[in-house]
C-alpha cells in the first residue's frame, strides 16, 4: 500500500516535471522568436 502510493507520487512528480520542462522550452522559444522578430523589421 505504501509502496504503491510512493510509486504513484513519483510518477506524478515525473509527469509534472515533464510539463514544467515543456512549458519552459516553449516559453524560451517564444521569447527568442519575439526578440528576433523585434530586432529585424
Amino acid at each position: 500500500m505504501m509502496g504503491n502510493g510512493m510509486g504513484g507520487m513519483m510518477w506524478g512528480m515525473d509527469l509534472l516535471g515533464l510539463l514544467v520542462l515543456a512549458a519552459l522550452v516553449l516559453g524560451i522559444a517564444a521569447l527568442l522568436k519575439y526578440l528576433f522578430s523585434r530586432k529585424s523589421p
